[in-house]
């Protein structure tokens, strides 16, 4: 769970600087850069021999809906939400997580649902009336598909890793971005005016951080952690991420809300994150046997 914890700490920084620092720069750009820059990382350590083509092209697909798509969705979204609120909103993750979960056990558990309307709830009483506006209901909107996207990678890496114990995760996790460079690669070429677009040395530097740690390293280190705990515990650690961006961007980056309402459907999104551990909790010896509790690679 450690390596979760630490990756939630470094991307609670990472909204702020989204939405301040590199203000103005194409998403989809954004969004190719930090997945060309996390590749150029990993790549060189990928393993080509000894591996299926059935397999590089599930890591490529997972790759390519966790990382590309939920990044040009997630980033999208910064145009008409604050920072804040886009860390807010993508309290959903681990509903998605969960029911993700369920699906592919062909399980329906209600009381996943019911977890998920009570998260509905925390976050209307936060934001409720600010939904009247078409820029937040868009943002909203944008960031719900970035987090299902999120989620089905989550989900589906471990799987595709546990029906193959042989593969290490720093050997293969290169597809990953190989698969998200392409689907932002072509969102850029398609929808970046690549004519005028200009970076200054801040937003250079920014763009450098972003993709080499917060993407390339943090979704290492998060993929990792997340074959190593079971659902529940990677639901929650979803939403640790959400506490410190919010704090961090009303803190560090100066951004204002209504802080009695946060508070308040903040504790209602708690206590849902609270039922949710504890419905996903499984016992000692079910985990001792569990695949994903897998060891570090």
């Amino acid at each position: 769970m450690v390596y979760l914890f630490i990756v939630s700490l470094i991307w609670a920084f990472s909204f702020g600087l989204i939405k301040g620092t590199l203000a103005g720069v194409d998403s989809t750009f954004v969004a190719f850069a930090r997945m060309l820059i996390a590749a150029i990382v990993f790549v060189p350590l990928l393993q080509f021999r000894g591996i299926s083509k059935s397999v590089k092209l599930k890591l490529g697909l997972t790759g390519l809906v966790q990382f590309g798509l939920m990044y040009v969705f997630y980033l999208a979204a910064f145009k008409s939400l604050q920072a804040y609120e886009v860390a807010l909103f993508t309290i959903f993750t681990p509903v998605f997580v969960t029911l993700i979960e369920d699906a592919f056990n062909r399980r329906l558990n209600l009381r996943h649902l019911v977890v998920a309307l009570i998260t509905i709830a925390g976050t209307w009483i936060i934001k409720g009336e600010a939904f009247q506006s078409r820029e937040i209901l868009s943002g909203f909107l944008l960031v719900q598909a970035s987090n299902l996207c999120y989620a089905f990678g989550q989900i589906y890496y471990r799987r595709v890793m546990n029906t193959n114990p042989d593969l290490k995760d720093k050997q293969v996790f290169g597809y990953l971005y190989l698969g998200g460079l392409a689907v932002t690669a072509l969102f850029t070429i398609i929808l970046t005016p690549l004519s005028t677009l200009t970076l200054s040395s801040t937003q250079v530097l920014t763009l450098l951080y972003l993709g080499a740690i917060a993407s390339g390293l943090s979704f290492f280190l998060w993929n990792i952690g997340a074959r190593r705990v079971n659902a529940g515990t990677l639901a929650v650690f979803n939403d640790l991420k959400i506490p410190l961006a919010v704090a961090v961007s009303l803190l560090f980056f100066g951004e204002q809300t209504n802080l009695p309402r946060l508070l308040i459907g903040g504790a209602v999104i708690l206590t849902a994150l609270v039922l949710n551990e504890r419905m996903n909790k499984r016992p000692r010896k079910h985990l001792a046997a569990n695949p994903t509790k897998t060891p570090l690679n």
